[in-house]
């Protein structure tokens, strides 16, 4: 198993990102249109077809004469004129060097970002990136650009080790997410590709703001031992401020009360994201990436069609 994400693999995902069909110029009614629906939705579209019609299409866009007259159904189908400014926010932390099973969060990581990233360059959108790591380490910035130039740089950079910076800073995500935001215009789509499993003071607010003028949807990171806690007796661990810890994980009620403090912190995730109306896809160490991205933009769009 790969300790961190191979260039050359994250370079073949490209073949599988165009199932996933996400970019400005996407087919509105496409199987994953819903999902991506920005602030522009119902703006700028030019009539494409007429098509018969598939299962998770949009039947708000039926074209009912066409039904009636063939006695099967059908919608129109529209593009997006504008193009869209995709943003990669990925988290690089040393945190992201963890994995129980499967492989590392980090891999997973790359993972999603390149399958992200590809699709939306397949379609011609613009794709950047910002990829941050620790307090000691640099953030790196990837202006969006129609080429492939940004996508390439940001996942060569996401297969190396972040550099230590000159002048530590303590940015926290809803930093980033400020960040993120410059320079991609209005009605861009920003992915936040992280652990979710942490504390992030203010980011509600910060996404909150981000939401004001982007699509936002959340890739939260995990792997089982984040939820469950296996049994594996006296175990020592070190927190936050390198403190060596003797933790008992045999201890039923313990590992009770960290499954349920895990589950906790993801309802208060889902919560807030739901009041945002924010996606929430997360992707586990131990699943394909592509399959657990697919099934996510298929649930966005069933709780969509009931809207």
């Amino acid at each position: 198993m790969s300790l961190k994400p191979v260039l050359d693999d994250l370079l073949e995902l490209r073949h599988q990102a165009h199932a996933l069909g996400m970019a400005s110029h996407h087919l509105v009614n496409s199987s994953f249109a819903g999902l991506y629906a920005s602030v522009f939705r119902g703006q700028g579209l030019n009539f494409e077809e007429v098509r018969e019609y598939q299962e998770g299409d949009d039947i708000r866009n039926m074209d009912w004469k066409v039904t009636a007259r063939t006695g099967d159904p059908h919608l129109k189908v529209f593009r997006e004129e504008r193009e869209r400014s995709v943003m990669l926010c990925v988290d690089k932390g040393s945190h992201m060097n963890f994995g129980t099973r499967g492989t590392f969060k980090s891999i997973q990581a790359a993972r999603a970002a390149a399958l992200l990233g590809w699709a939306a360059n397949h379609q011609h959108d613009r794709v950047g990136g910002l990829l941050f790591a620790d307090a000691h380490q640099e953030n790196q910035w990837f202006r969006a650009t129609k080429d492939r130039r940004a996508l390439w740089r940001l996942l060569q950079a996401l297969t190396t080790d972040p550099v230590d910076s000159t002048s530590p800073t303590e940015e926290q995500l809803p930093d980033i997410l400020r960040k993120a935001s410059r320079g991609i215009g209005t009605g861009g789509l920003v992915f936040v590709i992280a652990d979710f499993n942490r504390p992030w003071v203010d980011l509600k607010k910060a996404l909150s703001q981000l939401c004001q003028h982007h699509s936002v949807v959340l890739v939260p990171v995990d792997d089982p031992a984040d939820r469950e806690l296996p049994d594996m007796g006296q175990v020592l661990f070190r927190d936050s401020q390198g403190e060596l810890l003797s933790i008992d994980t045999s201890d039923s009620k313990g590992r009770a009360a960290y499954t349920q403090a895990w589950e906790a912190r993801r309802q208060q995730l889902q919560q807030m994201a739901a009041g945002l109306g924010i996606a929430v896809i997360p992707i586990a160490t131990n699943t394909d990436v592509h399959k657990a991205l697919m099934h996510g933009l298929e649930r966005r769009l069933r709780m969509r069609a009931w809207l």
